[in-house]
């Protein structure tokens, strides 16, 4: 936890210094209370007394009073902006962090974890600072200087004081004892409920179509019961807290002033007066103690799930990148739009089969490469060590005569344009999407307009209400898979990238509007090179090269035309979609 608290800065830790100062005085003047208490206690008692004495001593109790709430409102403000700007940065590093993470870590974590720990993580640590820095200042002072207040007084009240403070201590000792572990089981469950909750709304259209509302529901219940169990075991547990706390106040007042009657019944005339003025004050020095000692049980209530927190937070910010940036951060390469494969093999992390295995083959300037083969013949994972979001295990890729981990994220990402195979839309409008990132590029009106012509969307987004300022939902919700696809398309080609990585993204499309689409692209992007993953036949039998896979092998390189004549996996696949006149009619 304390690694955490390095974030904070060097003007939170000047105002946690002033909230020190202002807690201090704050606890002098609520201990300057009880004296100004007895001592109109002894003037009401003693007579001869004059009244304009007992209303100076009341108006010094009012400003102590007002003292006090000032104090307390400056050292809120204080507190509260510590907390705050800690939360801030923190969260702000851990989102960062997630967001330079590789696949293989952010999948380690998953979605739900992540939104988690970047959300109800952080707060359970903004609660210490904007709740526990004060008691923690205060309950210490305000403790140690009661006490020196109350040691002279008697050694019974004394003595019953110390027994009340072992009492509640020993209470919230056992209650965190009995607690502390299910904290740890808290996030866990919250994690598998934000998965539960997270799945059931992207899936939602399915559930409803499979009527699966009352499965769905029952699959959220087991968390969120399990969740809901552990909460409520520790909220009754710590509701003992209130009652014990109170039983011990009031029998420790009544105790008090059980021994003060004692003591006042068997002292001299002279001393009654005294003692009963030292048992009211000691009363109200007592509570201040016992009160003290409550606000740091409060604290060790809160230390332990923050820590929790704390570790969770810091396994995140703690993960190595596996993948991290090279010091090229600046096209210097003669070569352009060059893509080369080099004896690559690749596995997930703790796999044990290889996806890929020692594929080599070179793209040049302009062409279009075609990648096809069965399901799980390692297609997509291929182009997606392009961009690296995941690492060859074996081999190297170069782009433009580099490898690819020599770039920079930026620069390498800035040099591609890519469609995954699930096309994904932003929140905002078709503009916004489509000019969507940051690649150095200026994207205006126009290249977003000639982006959605290329990409055939004009059509549709033309005959919208309001055209390209039209709002796109979260993941695209309130548009056709076919729309989502092509609006992807067009974010790409509105960067002007050298490399076009399509992953499977004309799937969607109608036979025709996929011709057409390919047709108009390859006019406008003939100077770039193209890498597109397909299922169709009829979408890559025009490329340059068709590179074909098998179980992770490349079993065939070529043209349509050659790969029909000599490789039979590609004959096979094109065979299922096509008939032999067809094929002899391309």
């Amino acid at each position: 936890m304390f690694r955490l608290f390095k974030n904070l800065t060097k003007r939170d830790v000047l105002f946690a210094f002033f909230s020190l100062i202002l807690i201090s005085f704050q606890v002098w003047l609520d201990l300057k209370l009880p004296d100004y208490m007895s001592e109109i206690t002894i003037l009401v008692q003693t007579e001869g007394s004059k009244m304009s004495d007992i209303l100076l001593n009341g108006g010094y109790m009012l400003l102590c009073a007002f003292g006090s709430l000032m104090a307390a409102i400056i050292v809120g403000y204080f507190i509260s902006h510590i907390a705050a700007s800690f939360s801030l940065r923190v969260r702000k590093k851990i989102f960062t962090k997630v967001q330079n993470l590789g696949m293989e870590e952010v999948k380690k974590f998953e979605a739900g974890s992540l939104i988690t720990r970047t959300t109800n993580d952080i707060t359970q640590m903004e609660m210490v600072l904007a709740m526990g820095l004060q008691m923690l200042i205060k309950a210490p002072i305000t403790a140690i200087w009661a006490i020196t207040k109350i040691l002279n007084k008697s050694w019974e009240w004394s003595a019953l004081t110390a027994v009340a403070v072992v009492i509640l201590l020993s209470t919230i000792a056992v209650i965190l004892v009995i607690v502390f572990p299910k904290f740890k089981i808290v996030q866990r469950l919250t994690d598998r409920l934000n998965g539960v909750t997270r799945e059931n709304l992207n899936g939602i259209r399915v559930v409803r179509a499979f009527n699966a509302e009352a499965y769905s529901e029952n699959k959220f219940r087991k968390p969120n019961d399990a969740l809901t169990k552990t909460l409520s075991f520790n909220q009754k547990m710590f509701s003992i807290m209130m009652p014990v706390m109170y039983l011990v106040m009031n029998l420790l007042t009544l105790s008090i002033y059980f021994v003060g009657a004692y003591l006042i019944d068997g002292a001299l005339m002279s001393d009654k007066l005294t003692i009963f003025g030292n048992m009211i004050v000691f009363s109200s020095y007592a509570m201040q103690v016992i009160m003290s000692f409550l606000m740091l049980a409060m604290i060790f209530m809160i230390i332990p799930r923050a820590s929790v927190s704390a570790k969770r937070i810091n396994e995140v910010l703690d993960t190595k990148e596996m993948i991290t940036d090279g010091n090229v951060d600046q096209k210097t390469t003669k070569e352009i739009g060059t893509v080369e494969f080099k004896n690559v093999s690749f596995k997930y992390a703790d796999a044990e089969e290889y996806v890929l295995k020692n594929v080599s083959f070179k793209v040049n300037k302009g062409e279009t490469v075609a990648f096809i083969g069965s399901t799980g013949s390692g297609k997509s994972t291929l182009i997606n060590l392009v961009p690296r979001f995941y690492d060859v295990t074996e081999g190297e890729i170069l782009v433009d005569g580099i490898n690819v981990k020599d770039y920079t994220g930026e620069l390498l990402h800035n040099i591609i344009g890519y469609v995954p195979q699930k096309a994904v839309m932003f929140s905002g409008t078709i503009s916004d999407n489509i000019a969507y990132g940051d690649n150095g590029k200026e994207i205006d009106n126009g290249k977003i307009k000639e982006a959605v012509k290329i990409a055939q969307a004009e059509e549709f987004v033309t005959k919208m209400d309001h055209q390209y300022d039209t709002h796109i939902a979260a993941g695209g919700t309130n548009i056709s898979g076919g729309q989502k696809q092509r609006l992807a398309i067009a974010r790409a080609i509105a960067r002007d990238p050298e490399i076009y990585i399509f992953d499977d993204s004309f799937s969607a499309l109608d036979y025709k509007t996929d011709s057409t689409l390919r047709r108009e692209l390859k006019k406008y992007t003939k100077d770039a090179t193209s890498l597109i993953v397909a299922q169709r036949i009829g979408t890559i039998m025009n490329a340059d090269k068709i590179v074909v896979l098998d179980k992770g092998t490349c079993v065939g390189i070529g043209t349509h035309k050659d790969l029909l004549e000599t490789c039979e996996v590609y004959k096979q696949i094109a065979l299922s979609q096509l008939t032999k006149e067809e094929l002899e009619n391309v």
